[in-house]
């Protein structure tokens, strides 16, 4: 049961992180989507009818507002492209419409340690307003300083189940210490008390009216009813207060082993107002022997109606509505916890820590400490505890915002962590960066607003979020004179004709469309073929070509070029009328040659003198290959060329065995003494007389000095064990077999001689068996006076 809470928790949470980091195309009310560019759509900048769908439909687009910038038929669209494309085609950079995002420092107070722990500034700035174009990624740095004396708020939350008896001892004694242990640290700090049990339902809590008023199993000790949540003693700075009234506490009893922990820490972490909890650090001491019920148990006692998360304390601090509701799942204690920004601390018995440590993989800012038999450590592993979270330092955003992509970034002492906002181990006084990197998916119509906050700490960045989805053309107009005298609006450098007008400078009306000689200026020469090459459409008697069609016909098609792995052009050069134009460095039909040779360098020239550099990759001469051609099958290595010499001179042995003084004349060896094999330039050989020999060239002018290494081969004795243990493995089998038939022919022949010795000693009947007992008992009563008995 414990396993499937966590899995089903773990799911929950797992589900959520997905939505969250969703970024995959969705609809929205609040403005238009934009595609995440890593799909493959969206891998580069396409023509868009208008400057706003321009910059909304890639983040690497520009608009070109240059009047008079396409050419005779060429679409409007062909404003919208990379402005690298649109400076090589000649438009003036003050003509350029290329808004990116931008950010504001609103307000960024300085670092201060404040008075008492009171008021302390450790996260800076504390507001930014950021203005993001869709699809460009932002980047926000964030500044903590880990400031000393940081007020605290620790509640104790303990099991009392009879099975915690000793820890009650313990804790009654605690508050004094841990508030003289704590104030060495911080000048402010409270502690407060609460306890639980179990729901009281079958099958957690006998209803017995007996058990339920004293459920503990001696009825001679102190026991209090069992309770699902008790709110005992709410945060305070007396230490007195608290020991007095956890002194007054007893333990109480449950059925099973599983406790209702997660109820308890649900109130704990919504009944803020209840508990005390003040805007600084929160701590949440839990203590157990035993594991949690979690969402669905409830089920076992009738409880079917799901946790409703909210503060179910009554005046006497119970959780009055325990019965009604089902224990809350780990997402439920997870978000609750988060939110109310409380640093949970599970301080849990040996037998229960590695389910513990499960858990707290999924509740950010926790930690598991084992606790003793009788909670006699719980004081260090408070304070261990403590000092570990307030040195790990995690910036988290309070809560997400969908269409918004969010990336964080560390930078601690002597370390950086990509995608995680964590530094560990970071002591007093020491300032640790974060990057932020913002990414928005969508339009929104409204300012929208993130809090990010470093976790177990109060202070937050509130980050006011814009968005940047349309061009600001300055040289909007209405009834332009570009526009054919007034016949329409100019934005961006694109006529808006008014009703009744059309053309790219509106220089017609629509009682013209349908005269010939307007359409035979749209057709060739020869006045065959469709209108505009059936690319486009006719108008004021010029062509207007749909896509990425261009010329005074349509006649060009600029998406036909050669593609290099997908791309047109290689994503380096653009398309005109079916040729790439490369870009400065780059050549070939698809662009998809560097004009660079830096890949072909080597110490023996270009491709090591055995080939020549095209495309900045070696093109090898025949017989070579490799990608610096410095391989060739056909010739000789080294190793393969001194190989005889070695084997004739080393070892007298070989093909040049009997000319070996005339073959290898200019080859000297040299028997090395030590039998260490090396790697490094070493050449291996086969085995040669049960040894293992490598040896090591060194030329020098005619002369080729051979240094010899060998060692005896060890005998090869896999087969002898392999064999050895599948004759051992049958051998014990057959013994195994042959000893249960012994045994059942002994059996078999100690009860056949018991059968004959009772044949042989009693007078029975044949037909009968002597071994058969009746199952009927006959009884006489003596003073019945009638010969007859009765069976009984």
């Amino acid at each position: 049961m414990v396993v499937l809470s966590i899995v089903l928790g773990f799911l929950v949470v797992l589900s959520r992180g997905e939505r969250d980091l969703d970024t995959k195309t969705r609809s929205s009310e609040k403005g238009t989507e934009w595609r995440d560019p890593s799909l493959p759509l969206l891998r580069s900048c396409q023509p868009a009818p208008s400057c706003k769908e321009c910059i909304l439909s890639h983040p690497s687009c520009a608009w070109c507002k240059q009047l008079n910038f396409t050419a005779s038929g060429e679409a409007e669209a062909r404003r919208c492209a990379t402005k690298e494309e649109l400076l090589e085609r000649g438009c003036s950079p003050e003509e350029l419409e290329e808004p990116h995002g931008q950010q504001e420092v609103l307000q960024d107070l300085p670092f201060s340690p404040g008075t008492r722990g009171e008021g302390t500034i450790q996260l800076a700035p504390q507001r930014v307003r950021v203005t993001l174009r869709p699809g460009e990624p932002q980047s926000l740095q964030v500044r903590f300083l880990r400031a000393e004396g940081y007020p605290v708020d620790l509640y104790y939350l303990m099991d009392l189940s009879y099975s915690m008896k000793d820890d009650l001892e313990h804790v009654r004694q605690l508050g004094h210490d841990l508030l003289l242990r704590l104030q060495e640290v911080t000048n402010s700090v409270r502690i407060g008390f609460g306890s639980f049990v179990d729901k009281m339902v079958l099958p957690f809590v006998s209803t017995v009216p007996s058990k339920l008023r004293h459920p503990c199993p001696t009825r001679l000790e102190p026991c209090q009813p069992p309770f699902s949540f008790h709110h005992v003693l709410s945060l305070t700075t007396e230490a007195n207060i608290f020991e007095r009234e956890v002194g007054l506490q007893n333990v109480s009893g449950n059925l099973d082993s599983p406790e209702g922990g997660f109820d308890a820490i649900l109130q704990a972490a919504v009944c803020q107002e209840q508990i005390g909890w003040r805007n600084v650090s929160r701590l949440l001491v839990f203590t157990s022997d035993d594991t949690f019920h979690t969402a669905g148990d409830g089920k076992l006692g009738g409880i079917f109606k799901p946790s409703d998360g909210r503060c179910h304390l009554d005046s006497n601090g119970l959780y009055s509505r325990s019965p009604e509701f089902d224990y809350p799942s780990v997402g439920q204690v997870a978000q609750a916890l988060s939110a109310a920004n409380i640093q949970p601390i599970f301080a849990v018995t040996s037998t229960t820590l590695p389910v513990y440590k499960e858990l707290s993989k999924l509740i950010p800012k926790s930690t598991v400490g084992e606790l003793s038999e009788n909670s006699s450590n719980v004081l260090q592993l408070i304070m261990d505890a403590y000092n570990n979270l307030s040195s790990t330092v995690t910036l988290k955003h309070v809560s997400p915002l969908p269409g918004v992509r969010i990336i964080y970034e560390s930078q601690c002492e002597g370390s950086k962590s990509e995608n995680q906002g964590q530094c560990n181990q970071v002591p007093i006084n020491q300032t640790v960066n974060f990057r932020i990197t913002l990414q928005a998916k969508q339009c929104f119509v409204e300012p929208q607003f993130l809090k990010f906050r470093a976790l177990g700490f109060s202070e937050e960045l509130t980050v006011e979020l814009h968005t940047l989805c349309d061009c600001n053309c300055s040289d909007t107009q209405s009834q332009a004179s570009h526009c054919s005298n007034g016949q329409g609006d100019l934005q961006c450098g694109v006529c808006s004709c008014a009703p009744g007008r059309l053309g790219r400078l509106c220089e017609c009306s629509v009682a013209e469309l349908s005269s010939p000689d307007l359409e035979s200026e749209c057709r060739a020469p020869n006045g065959t073929g469709p209108l505009c090459s059936g690319k486009g459409r006719c108008q004021c008697g010029r062509c207007r070509c749909s896509g990425q069609s261009s010329g005074r016909l349509c006649e060009c098609d600029d998406a036909s070029c050669e593609r290099h792995e997908g791309i047109l052009c290689g994503g380096f050069g653009r398309c005109h009328c079916g040729k790439c134009h490369c870009y400065a460095n780059r050549t070939g039909r698809a662009c998809e040659c560097s004009v660079a040779n830096d890949s072909c360098v080597t110490p023996g020239g270009f491709c090591s003198g055995h080939g020549h550099c095209k495309c900045n990759r070696c093109q090898c001469w025949d017989g070579y290959y490799g990608a610096l051609c410095d391989q060739c099958p056909g010739c000789k290595t080294q190793c393969e060329k001194y190989r005889d010499c070695v084997e004739c001179k080393a070892f007298q042995t070989g093909p040049l065995a009997t000319n070996c003084s005339l073959a290898c004349a200019q080859v000297n060896v040299t028997r090395a003494l030590d039998p260490i094999l090396e790697d490094n330039g070493w050449c291996k050989d086969k085995t040669l007389h049960d040894q293992i020999f490598v040896f090591l060239v060194k030329e020098s002018g005619d002369q080729v000095m051979l240094t010899v290494k060998s060692q005896e081969k060890g005998a090869d004795h896999t087969q002898a064990i392999v064999l050895g243990c599948v004759g051992g493995i049958v051998a014990v089998g057959l013994g195994l077999v042959l000893a249960y038939r012994i045994s059942v022919e002994i059996y078999d022949r100690r009860e056949f001689k018991r059968f004959e010795k009772e044949q042989q000693q009693l007078s029975w009947n044949q037909n009968n068996n002597p071994l058969y007992q009746s199952a009927i008992t006959t009884t006489i009563n003596p003073r019945f006076k009638e010969e007859a008995a009765s069976p009984l």
